[in-house]
């Protein structure tokens, strides 16, 4: 009676353990899986404000999956790689424009770790119906096409969009036909969506704002005639990241094939991607 009972009290045992060990296992693959088991935990988030539409979508779908909460800053990644580098700013993952601002953070130790996380395109806008039958970029030298210059904009906004001008051989004409030469990118190419001007490089992504929904045609530059300091864009976990694990699962998430689907969605590349690879190793993003 005693053997049986303690029969059944191992197997009992053998039970309860084998009941605990699968829920540990359970809980130990839902907190290994990207966006998984972190309910109840803050994490602050800082981007290039570009990638703020990418993010924002990205973030609630993380914070439905594991439970925590993202306190998101999207803003100029300039502003912010400053405070960060030279500053007292501190943030527990950042998503900077620019490999540099990644390699520097890295070499004073302040970012532990980053990857590529995607790459942004230039492309020329038109007004819908395209009225100036504008072909390529080199149309831009036409003299009956009105264009729309900003090259007072925040970089890289004016800066890249001026660039891709110049490597183009049509800055000039560009610039000497701009119907004004404005300071806000996402503002003034209102006026091309409304017909009052020709043609406007842009970044793709300012396509994919809700308020340019459907309002421009789009033209591909070649490539060869981009800057390559604003293309890529990285993601990395700093060390004032209080739970480096979740941190290193939130990135985990945003480079996975969900996270990625966002930034896709916004305009960009995805580095998760096989341009995104083609683009990872022309552009040399790697975290040596």
């Amino acid at each position: 009676m005693s053997d049986n009972r303690s029969g059944m009290n191992r197997r009992g045992f053998l039970k309860a353990g084998g009941t605990a060990l699968a829920a540990t296992l359970v809980a130990q693959a839902a907190k290994a899986a990207p966006g998984g088991g972190f309910a109840g935990q803050s994490l602050q988030v800082w981007s290039c404000g570009g990638l703020a539409e990418a993010f924002m979508p990205a973030n609630a779908m993380y914070e439905q999956q594991s439970g925590g909460s993202i306190s998101y800053t999207g803003a100029f990644a300039g502003a912010l790689g400053k405070s960060l580098l030279g500053g007292n700013a501190q943030t527990e993952v950042f998503a900077p424009r620019v490999l540099d601002l990644a390699k520097k953070l890295k070499a004073q130790g302040k970012m532990l770790s980053f990857q590529p996380l995607c790459y942004t395109r230039y492309v020329l806008v038109t007004p819908m119906g395209n009225p100036a039958n504008i072909t390529s970029i080199q149309d831009l030298k036409r003299s009956d096409v009105k264009t729309l210059c900003s090259p007072d904009s925040s970089p890289p906004g004016g800066q890249a969009a001026m660039g891709v001008l110049k490597k183009s051989g049509v800055l000039e004409q560009a610039k000497a036909q701009s119907i004004y030469l404005g300071s806000c990118v996402q503002h003034d190419v209102a006026d091309v969506a409304s017909g009052k001007a020709h043609a406007a490089v842009v970044e793709l992504r300012v396509t994919r704002l809700p308020r340019y929904k459907d309002a421009f045609e789009i033209i591909d530059i070649p490539e060869e005639f981009f800057p390559a300091p604003p293309i890529p864009f990285t993601i990395g976990v700093m060390k004032w990241a209080k739970d480096q694990e979740y941190a290193r699962n939130f990135v985990e998430f945003i480079t996975s094939d969900a996270g990625q689907a966002h930034f896709e969605a916004a305009g960009f590349v995805p580095a998760r991607s096989e341009e995104g690879e083609r683009l990872t190793h022309k552009y040399g993003v790697v975290d040596a």
